[in-house]
């Protein structure tokens, strides 16, 4: 399937390309570098529709087609990994939960609040410290009722954008029965007595893009914070995972298609042995893989979203595309770096900080092993 992107999406495609050349390229040595947040850009985010991609108009966002929203991460990935993950994880897990399930008093509260570019960003807590990728068996943060509202204990890991948000939507455990049914999700404004978050973690790379270990010690919230149905929160995470999958893809392309520019720009200018390396047939053989990976990458992940917006499954198509395009970025990052030669180390050079910001992409949001079970469970009709 070859997608061809309609005039609407090309307009967009332009314009947030733009404004990230502008607004988040520039800084993304700095936000590596700080390990600040680049609040300036975020903050103009907002009256573009960044911030509210998956956001109704009626409730202050964008609401644009999936195929545009992964454009738009795709084009902030290709200028800062860091900010693009922050706002991929805002849009994707920190409100799609709420579109999807939340009742109406916490749309009309919230939504607008976060989409428009003026407060905090959102933000959604998953893993545990005993616990990764087994979200049924491995949660044991409890949510009991006490009179008119919830009491949450427990602890979280790996939770990004916690420092920087309104609120975190929660996994808890609310049926100490266990079971698939045994989970929901609530929201839990970050201002919450109780609410605890830590430092933000020393990682390899995305300086700027802060995450966080969060606890909860007797943090209570009212029972109107609950998100869709009470013990649905297993099925409503891993549905909201497939469509961050499609945000942690759209980033890889953005970062390779970065790394892979620079690569381009470098075999150009460097010349060895009186002529430009870009003559030298490994390099060419390099930047044709890199050229072909990132078109089939893109076409993969533009399937994926198409089904999304077409209300069809897509969870074997979101993992196959996320898992390609994360592998894809990795090794397109580690050829850049290559062709660059020993400049490629250094830090002075970007494609140093891209190769760093995509190495998490085959982690987050579910290993490419993870993946990998689930194409398998589908290949094999075992789903």
């Amino acid at each position: 399937m070859n997608f061809d992107l309609t005039e609407e999406q090309r307009v967009w495609q332009k314009t947030v390309h733009d404004f990230v050349a502008k607004e988040v390229q520039p800084k993304a040595h700095e936000v590596d570098v700080t390990s600040e947040f680049n609040w300036t850009a975020a903050r103009r985010m907002g009256p573009l529709g960044l911030l509210g991609l998956n956001i109704p108009e009626e409730y202050g966002g964008a609401g644009v087609d999936a195929i545009s929203a992964a454009i738009a991460l795709e084009e902030i990935g290709w200028g800062c990994g860091s900010t693009a993950l922050a706002i991929a994880a805002h849009n994707g897990l920190g409100t799609t939960p709420i579109v999807l399930y939340g009742n109406e008093e916490l749309k009309q509260k919230w939504l607008p609040l976060v989409a428009s570019g003026k407060n905090k960003l959102a933000a959604l807590a998953l893993t545990e410290p005993g616990a990764g990728s087994d979200l049924q068996g491995g949660v044991t943060t409890k949510a009991v009722k006490n009179g008119n509202e919830w009491r949450i204990n427990g602890a979280k890991m790996w939770c990004t954008n916690a420092s920087i948000a309104e609120y975190i939507i929660t996994l808890v455990r609310t049926d100490p029965a266990g079971g698939s049914r045994s989970l929901s999700q609530i929201l839990v404004p970050t201002d919450t007595p109780g609410l605890t978050i830590g430092p933000a973690e020393k990682k390899m790379g995305l300086h700027g893009s802060p995450t966080h270990a969060v606890t909860y010690a007797e943090v209570c919230v009212p029972l109107e914070n609950l998100i869709g149905e009470e013990g649905k929160g297993l099925q409503q995470t891993l549905a909201t995972l497939d469509g961050g999958r499609i945000g942690i893809g759209a980033i890889s392309i953005g970062l390779a298609q970065a790394a892979f520019e620079y690569a381009v720009g470098y075999a150009r200018a460097r010349k060895t042995f009186g002529k430009a390396i870009a003559e030298q047939q490994a390099v060419q053989w390099m930047l044709a893989d890199a050229a072909t990976e990132i078109e089939i990458a893109r076409n993969l992940l533009y399937k994926a979203a198409w089904l999304k917006e077409q209300g069809r499954n897509y969870n074997k198509e979101a993992a196959m595309a996320k898992m390609f395009a994360t592998e894809m970025a990795e090794r397109v990052c580690r050829n850049a770096i290559q062709i660059h030669g020993g400049y490629g180390y250094s830090s002075e050079y970007p494609v140093e900080r891209i190769y760093r910001d995509a190495r998490l992409m085959t982690i987050g949001e579910g290993t490419s092993e993870i993946q990998r079970l689930v194409i398998a469970r589908h290949v094999l009709a075992m789903e």
